[in-house]
């Protein structure tokens, strides 16, 4: 009688058991399809950007995925893989950013110009915010233009929209904006700095204290000359540093808030990817990773985000755009004007 117990029990555990091994080989099933469609784009985007070093991929990966999502019919076979991609590629991708981050250069810059770098932050962030405010944007809209203008461009829009879960089209109008007004301040920049008299360090300074993408910092640098180029990169990654408390302090906002709906999660005290962020730039600052993994991380971390912005394009409809209107732009150019004006202040009071 024992015996047959037993051989009972074994039978009924057996599909279990079965049932927990195939989960792994179902999910990837499931995903497939749609992390496939993202690859393509990835692929797309970044050979766009080989070409154009100023053509920001993850913008490419955006309007790729608002063409597919409206010239043809997105099958519902691949939309697993596009949520996957838009939450946990995007988070993932924002981590890798601090492969970028060295806290010793970033030290090396001297307190005044690292309190230059947190002002233009955070007063960029309380500026923009209260415009948008009097404009009538909604509060994420505003956040996402604050965040991405403020701190480094579509990535911070990437990072706080895997925070407060804004609708698609208020990420994809940021990530243009960032693009847009960043790309026009490319020229605007050099050209201003010889106007007003600065140093070519000045120039860089005011270059990296002020542009939203990385990429658009290092174009504009290279335009300058001289040292503005280092000088731009590294105030530029002293805003980038800031992403992590930025994240951290929206974080808790959500997860304090009383007007969360009914079984609605609340967020993690630390989003994860925010202490993957502070992991990845602490490997790189104790030179933990040689050069070539560092290159090779960087694709990997750019390739990831334009995944998640193709993914997140492929979700919007050119009628939802539509709505946006003209105010979201009047905006940016606030903000752009209001970070460029408080980066140069900063430079001649730190002089």
């Amino acid at each position: 009688m024992t015996n047959t117990h037993a051989a009972a029990a074994m039978m009924e555990k057996e599909p279990a058991t079965r049932s927990a091994r195939s989960r792994p080989i179902r999910a990837v099933a499931t995903l497939s399809p749609g992390l496939a469609a993202c690859a393509v784009a990835t692929a797309i985007a970044l050979s766009a950007n080989y070409y154009l070093s100023t053509v920001s991929p993850l913008l490419v990966g955006i309007v790729c995925g608002v063409l597919f999502a409206n010239v043809v019919q997105v099958p519902q076979r691949i939309r697993p893989g596009l949520q996957f991609s838009s939450k946990r590629l995007l988070r993932l991708g924002v981590a890798l950013l601090g492969l970028q981050v060295m806290f010793t250069d970033i030290i090396g810059l001297g307190w005044g110009m690292l309190a230059v770098a947190v002002g233009v932050v955070c007063l960029g962030i309380a500026g923009t915010m209260l415009v948008g405010k009097l404009l009538g944007l909604s509060w994420t809209q505003r956040l996402l233009i604050a965040c991405g203008f403020s701190i480094c461009g579509a990535a911070a829009v990437a990072a706080a929209s895997g925070v407060v879960r804004p609708k698609d089209r208020e990420v994809v109008t940021a990530v243009a904006l960032v693009v847009i007004l960043g790309t026009l301040m490319i020229p605007a920049i050099p050209l201003l700095s010889s106007v007003i008299g600065l140093s070519n360090t000045e120039a860089g300074l005011w270059a990296g204290g002020s542009i939203h993408e990385i990429a658009q910092v290092v174009a504009a640098g290279s335009v300058i000359g001289g040292t503005a180029l280092s000088a731009a990169v590294l105030i530029k990654l002293a805003r980038v540093l800031m992403l992590a408390p930025v994240m951290a302090v929206l974080s808790l906002r959500q997860r304090f808030r009383t007007d969360l709906e009914a079984g609605q999660k609340r967020p993690p005290l630390i989003p994860l990817f925010v202490l993957g962020f502070l992991a990845c730039a602490g490997l790189r600052s104790i030179g933990a990773l040689p050069d070539d993994a560092l290159s090779a991380m960087s694709v990997l971390q750019t390739a990831l985000l334009t995944a998640a912005m193709f993914a997140l394009g492929a979700d919007l409809r050119v009628s939802a755009l539509r709505q946006v209107g003209a105010r979201p732009f009047i905006l940016a150019a606030v903000s752009t004007v209001w970070v460029a004006g408080l980066a140069l202040a900063g430079i001649f009071i730190a002089r």
